[in-house]
């Protein structure tokens, strides 16, 4: 048993079993994930993967428990790893984050500036996706941290927490007749075309939910993952924009005026997840902390080491 066959193992299931997609992550032939396949199967004396001729087609039952192990042995290696860069007292390395656009843009930052400020040596790559992407990303090691607001604590493979809430605001140019309203309601801006971010991006969701529960129709004519675009579109006289309040915080276009929509939307909640049972060099929690000034070292360490129970 070697390490070239566990991961051959987890990337054909992460791969949906094709084998020339898993040869080409692990830089090697498909004729030998074939046989590092087979040649652990034959030495566990089980078949881990059904099989239509030579093309695999899923899991066995024993293959399901197996490539769970699988997942804690690769993922114990890779701790290893980086339990040996932390206790060498080195201070260099590279941090992964994976995040939605309005939180690489609007919040992030002034965090990343001060940690580069403290930790020079360290590279940081950022990542930007789907909260469903980041998640995966996360869990398949790709990255060391997830932050987005919808989505991260519906994955038992994450420990995630809670960081910071926020709402969304309205957005309109100047002279709308919205902007004159002492206090919007729904059915106000159900009048108008609507613009706002695709559905399962920042805060979509309560977006969705609010004009629901209420029996308010709508006409969303043009959605997108960015602040700044649904800002663009919105100077161009095309509808109403519905936004985060940090994007208008830091960066409300010229012309356009936001409108506080507390009210009308329930308030969100931006987490950040890690990879249960991860080991975290101490410059990950420095940067966990610079985000989420709330949280504690200790905490975070008591939930994973529950995660890896």
């Amino acid at each position: 048993m070697n390490f070239q066959q566990l991961r051959s193992i987890r990337e054909a299931a992460r791969r949906g079993y094709n084998l020339t997609e898993v040869a080409n992550v692990l830089f090697t032939s498909q004729p030998g994930v074939s046989r590092q396949i087979r040649e652990l199967e034959d030495e566990l004396g089980v078949e881990i993967f059904e099989r239509n001729g030579k093309r695999l087609t899923g899991l066995t039952e024993p293959g399901k428990g197996i490539l769970q192990i699988v997942e804690r042995l690769l993922l114990e290696a890779e701790n290893l790893r980086q339990a040996s860069h932390e206790y060498a007292g080195e201070k260099s390395g590279m941090l992964s984050i994976a995040t939605t656009h309005t939180q690489a843009r609007y919040v992030l930052p002034q965090v990343v500036q001060g940690f580069r400020n403290a930790f020079p040596d360290v590279r940081i790559a950022l990542q930007q996706s789907s909260p469903e992407h980041i998640a995966e990303w996360v869990i398949s090691g790709k990255a060391h941290i997830g932050i987005a607001t919808e989505g991260l604590s519906q994955f038992d493979d994450l420990v995630s927490f809670p960081c910071y809430s926020w709402n969304h605001v309205i957005v309109v140019p100047e002279t709308h007749p919205l902007a004159k309203l002492e206090k919007v309601t729904l059915a106000d801006l159900a009048a108008h075309p609507l613009i706002t971010y695709d559905v399962g991006f920042t805060g979509r969701s309560h977006i969705d939910d609010a004009f629901r529960e209420a029996g308010v129709a709508t006409d969303i004519v043009l959605t997108a993952m960015d602040s700044d675009v649904i800002q663009q579109y919105v100077t161009l006289g095309l509808g109403v924009g519905i936004v985060a309040s940090m994007a208008v915080e830091r960066s409300l276009s010229p012309g356009l005026r936001a409108i506080h929509a507390e009210h009308l939307f329930a308030p969100n909640v931006t987490r950040l997840a890690v990879r249960r049972g991860a080991y975290l060099r101490s410059y990950t929690y420095e940067f966990i902390l610079r985000f989420a000034p709330s949280l504690k070292r200790s905490d975070i360490e008591a939930a994973l080491n529950v995660a890896g129970q």
